[in-house]
């Protein structure tokens, strides 16, 4: 067996049983041990009171620290996350603060605590500054989309959300079967029941609401013309162009399919109705300087008609229906002009320019017609 290796407390002990026999030279017992004066004296002290284990080297951690988090915050900040775990250290501080803690720790504590409690691993940090753009007033306008479909226990699912650019607030969360027009009218039109009409809609040149590429409006975008809505598309292969509703689906990515398995379509719309209750009235929303949603956001003025307005157009303007095939006649000429548009009136208004026309549908101008080039 090797011989035991000398430890710093066997060093102490002999100096200690030295120092306190009588008559002893504890300066010289000082300096031949290496030991500072007040270092002896703390030993001896130590030793008379708890004898051999006090001689062990102590916590340097204070027995009180008044700076320290209080147990019953520390408890607070890790059931909050473990209800809510994508929620960072930010969120959980205004949250703390809104749900009556007095005092509640500062971001930093909190991401702090989450860290000790193995609630979060190493961040990694935002690539730079990035500039945010909201429309002044709520219903401005509306972004709506597919995020895509997603796997269930039983089949797949289509969420359908809308989103309101001012507010954040989350007016659809839907757990669709499919993505057609049908579907999309359906949730779309129970939207506007409930928060009235928006004053113009944001959405991808994708359908069903857009060609991707091709020629003439939707059933979609000829509808909420009809509404007055005025109708915005992204730019093609710019998602950043709808960047509050891909964020929303991040989040809807990271709550509810990162953390719970769904079995079926009713089983998630469970799921995404409790999301978009805590998204809009409980969860803390950076973009709103840590408001939640629903603070910001109130129904629209414009309510949902009872009957679609009628297409109506200026004295002057030629009218004509446009046939099944999404075409009009004109002057000798045919023209195509939408199949979204088969079986409503288009409007023909002359322009300054001798010879050009411009073709609307209700307030928007869908086509430009030169005759000149028709010769």
């Amino acid at each position: 067996m090797p011989p035991k290796v000398r430890t710093a407390v066997d060093y102490r002990h002999e100096f200690v049983l030295l120092a306190i026999q009588d008559g002893a030279n504890i300066r010289e017992l000082c300096r031949r041990f290496q030991y500072a004066p007040n270092t002896a004296y703390k030993w001896i002290v130590r030793y008379r009171e708890g004898g051999l284990a006090a001689l062990e080297d102590r916590p340097r951690r204070p027995a009180t620290s008044p700076r320290r988090t209080p147990p019953e915050q520390e408890a607070a900040v890790i059931a909050q996350r473990d209800e809510q775990p994508s929620w960072g250290g930010r969120k959980l501080h205004a949250w703390l603060g809104e749900h009556g803690m007095e005092d509640p720790p500062a971001p930093s504590t909190v991401t702090n605590i989450l860290h000790r409690h193995g609630r979060i691993q190493a961040e990694t940090p935002r690539q730079g500054p990035f500039q945010r753009f909201e429309h002044p007033s709520p219903n401005d306008l509306w972004q709506l989309d597919f995020m895509g479909h997603r796997p269930l226990a039983q089949g797949r699912v289509h969420p359908f959300t809308v989103v309101d650019d001012h507010s954040r607030f989350g007016l659809a969360l839907v757990a669709c079967a499919d993505e057609q027009r049908p579907t999309v009218e359906r949730h779309l039109l129970a939207c506007f029941h409930r928060y009235g009409l928006p004053r113009a809609i944001l959405a991808d040149n994708g359908p069903p609401w857009g060609r991707s590429g091709g020629t003439g409006l939707t059933g979609l975008e000829a509808w909420w013309m009809r509404l007055g809505i005025v109708v915005v598309h992204g730019r093609s292969y710019h998602p950043q162009t709808q960047g509050k509703i891909e964020r929303w689906h991040g989040a809807i990515s990271r709550d509810i399919f990162q953390f719970q398995p769904l079995t079926d379509l009713a089983g998630a719309q469970v799921a995404f109705d409790r999301f978009r209750t805590i998204y809009n009235t409980d969860r803390p929303h950076e973009s709103l300087n840590y408001a939640v949603p629903v603070s910001r956001y109130q129904p629209s003025a414009r309510a949902y008609p009872a009957t679609l307005p009628a297409i109506e157009y200026a004295k002057g303007d030629a009218v004509r229906k446009v046939s099944g095939r999404g075409g009009i006649s004109f002057q000798g000429h045919r023209y195509f002009v939408s199949q979204g548009l088969a079986g409503l009136p288009v409007g023909i208004r002359p322009t300054s320019t001798d010879g050009v026309f411009t073709v609307r549908f209700c307030q928007q101008e869908i086509l430009t017609i030169d005759l000149h080039r028709m010769t």
